[in-house]
């Protein structure tokens, strides 16, 4: 939930020099203030237009996990007031875990290299290309990245610039679309409006979902992985990834010790558990996701359910120490497969 509405943050002794600062923080009640709760944790950040974030999230989820990395906090916040400035010199690039959570708050980040994007881009006009074509052209426009070299790295650097490469095209289609009007035999087309909003917000989530299972194809190719996209199991389930493949997972014969399985989700949320059921014979589960700081209830749950998180090497720093020592990455999934394959 979202609203706007108007606050005051300031120091109360800012004219005394003889006393020490006293910060009070007055805001307007609105729906979002009505749901706070004890216990729950408190974000402000000021933007460099002076507009003030006013963020509060419930104890123990998700998302506080990822503001607390995002804004570079040591600890999980408790009933301490912390803070710290992010001047230019110490904000560093916007990542691909900074820009999912910004996102996740509604903020789109500063698109860098723009030009370049542009003439990566110029190709498909104003229609976006299969999404294989555009996975392709996303690992070919980074031939420095190899994922025999580093499989963690070249799967977030391919990754990051698809998406950047999307969204650069997403503007495009969509800036012609509202230039164009939508304009009806009886005034303004509403429902036209609202179905061309809501295929860009459906074509988003679907196109990030299918880039990241077309990275982790190629990922597998390079290693020479024998493998199953999409094959089928019990009760018509289809895991993501199937290793060795169907025909070994149907065969009564085949060690289980041996199959492997692999569920591919960009983001989680609570979408996690579909992977429980999709391979019987697999006692343990892997799944990767690009999901950043997920919280500790969550990642309790998974290993009481079997479930092993696979997450590329440099999302390993916005979880937290205990967690981290838990996860795997790309290449630890790898050398998993490998060895049960030889």
């Amino acid at each position: 939930m979202s609203e706007e509405g108007r606050l005051s943050w300031y120091d109360s002794r800012a004219n005394d020099p003889r006393r020490s600062a006293e910060w009070r923080l007055y805001y307007q009640s609105n729906p979002v203030t009505e749901l706070m709760q004890p216990g729950d944790s408190m974000f402000v950040a000021r933007r460099p237009d002076s507009h003030i974030l006013f963020i509060v999230t419930p104890d123990g989820t998700d998302i506080q996990s990822q503001l607390v990395w995002l804004f570079g906090l040591a600890e999980q916040p408790g009933l301490d007031f912390e803070q710290r400035e992010i001047t230019r010199d110490n904000s560093g690039e916007v990542d691909f875990a900074a820009r999912y959570i910004l996102d996740e708050l509604g903020i789109e980040a500063a698109e860098p290299e723009a030009d370049m994007l542009d003439g990566l881009i110029e190709r498909f006009g104003l229609k976006f290309p299969k999404t294989r074509i555009f996975s392709e052209l996303a690992r070919s426009s980074l031939p420095d990245v190899s994922s025999l070299d580093d499989p963690d790295h070249a799967l977030l650097a391919w990754m990051e610039r698809e998406e950047l490469m999307f969204r650069r095209l997403e503007r495009r289609i969509v800036a012609e679309r509202i230039a164009n009007g939508f304009a009806g035999p009886e005034g303004a087309d509403v429902e036209g409006f609202l179905k061309f909003s809501l295929s860009v917000q459906n074509t988003r989530k679907s196109r990030v979902g299918l880039a990241l299972e077309n990275h982790l194809e190629a990922v597998f190719t390079a290693y020479d992985l024998r493998y199953a996209r999409g094959a089928e199991t019990e009760n018509k389930n289809k895991p993501d990834f199937l290793f060795p493949g169907q025909q070994e997972y149907l065969n009564p014969d085949f060690p289980a010790a041996r199959l492997t399985m692999l569920g591919s989700k960009s983001t989680l949320k609570d979408r996690w558990r579909q992977v429980l059921s999709e391979a019987e014979r697999i006692a343990v589960k892997h799944l990767l996701t690009l999901s950043p700081g997920l919280s500790e209830n969550q990642t309790t749950e998974m290993q009481a359910k079997s479930l092993q998180l696979v997450v590329p090497e440099r999302l390993h720093q916005t979880y937290r120490p205990a967690q981290q020592d838990w996860l795997m990455n790309v290449r630890g999934f790898l050398g998993l497969v490998q060895g049960r394959q030889c």
